[in-house]
């Protein structure tokens, strides 16, 4: 083959090639449509000229050519700066907001629990000494409830909370494959917990330090783990009841909002675990103190009220775009 005479026919092909390539995000449809056919053009081009031309440089050049038309016709068109914000003023809020039902129920439930337990076990001696001896509830009242806040450097401190919640929040989201009848027990255990401690607390005339030292972090921190709980019982509801939709479809749709969930409460934690690390023990009055937690959970609240309504009327579901498992259907 004679290699000039197949560069000099060829060449004015690679030229508009380069040149689409180029212009790539202001294609018109047909020029789009060009861009693909001369992409496959040129690549059986450089399959000829790799097996009978010892140009290097040519080959070279032409290598370089098809591997910005491949990703041109193939890569992924929007920045990554795009992804990240659409995920925080889209599909984290929408999701959040589309399953308020479920993590709002889990939250008055979680509530009425941790109010009766502690009610009980602060108005029974014989249940306090039930939970342990009096030595030490002395101690736990008096000074580990306290000292578990300042025991350790802040930064560290914050590290631990914030991993420990994210694992707790992702343990609950997990349990959904069992259809979240796991979950009931988690939140039942964490609400007993709660009460426990508060019983105790307000037994022995420390109910002003409990307070204190919970609301701050606290009010953001449960929100989290009853979000986690409502969108993951929601997955496992969805087994049950998928709506109109195949079951195989509305799970996977669900299983990646639970997911979106999942990253976004990463975050939602880091800025709980930061207050529960330098405010929740500072010398700040309590009601300061309480006044930033008050705070902290107020704009979360408005950010997936807000954000989640104006998504939920554009029709958005959190799910990804161009889902996989999705197919356009007359």
């Amino acid at each position: 083959m004679d290699i000039d005479a197949f560069v000099a026919a060829n060449k004015p092909t690679w030229d508009r090639l380069d040149d689409l390539v180029r212009r790539r995000r202001s294609l018109n449809g047909a020029e789009v449509d060009e861009l693909v056919e001369l992409y496959q053009r040129v690549a059986t081009h450089l399959s000829i000229m790799r097996s009978s031309s010892r140009d290097a440089i040519m080959i070279g050049r032409l290598s370089t050519l098809v591997a910005r038309a491949r990703s041109a016709v193939t890569g992924a068109h929007t920045p990554a700066w795009r992804e990240v914000v659409r995920f925080f003023t889209v599909s984290f809020p929408v999701v959040a907001y589309r399953a308020r039902r479920w993590w709002l129920g889990a939250t008055l439930a979680s509530i009425v629990v941790g109010y009766v337990v502690g009610v009980w076990v602060a108005k029974n001696p014989d249940v306090q000494n039930a939970i342990a001896p009096p030595e030490e509830i002395k101690q736990l009242v008096e000074h580990d409830f306290a000292d578990y806040y300042s025991a350790h450097p802040a930064g560290s401190f914050a590290g631990q909370v914030w991993l420990n919640n994210a694992y707790l929040s992702l343990q609950v989201i997990a349990s959904s494959i069992f259809m979240g009848v796991l979950i009931p027990y988690v939140l039942w255990n964490n609400a007993l917990n709660v009460g426990v401690s508060g019983g105790l607390m307000a037994a022995h005339g420390k109910s002003d330090i409990f307070w204190g030292l919970i609301l701050p972090h606290g009010m953001l921190e449960l929100t989290a783990v009853f979000l986690a709980a409502g969108v993951g019982m929601r997955l496992g509801w969805t087994v049950v009841d998928p709506g109109p939709r195949r079951r195989g479809e509305a799970l996977a749709e669900q299983g990646r909002a639970a997911m979106s969930v999942a990253l976004g409460l990463i975050a939602v934690l880091f800025v709980s675990g930061l207050i529960e690390a330098g405010v929740t023990p500072s010398g700040l009055p309590t009601w300061a103190r309480i006044g930033i937690g008050v705070l902290a959970e107020a704009l979360f609240l408005t950010y997936v009220i807000v954000l989640g309504r104006r998504a939920v009327r554009r029709d958005e579901t959190g799910d990804i775009e161009q889902a996989p498992d999705l197919a356009p259907t007359a």
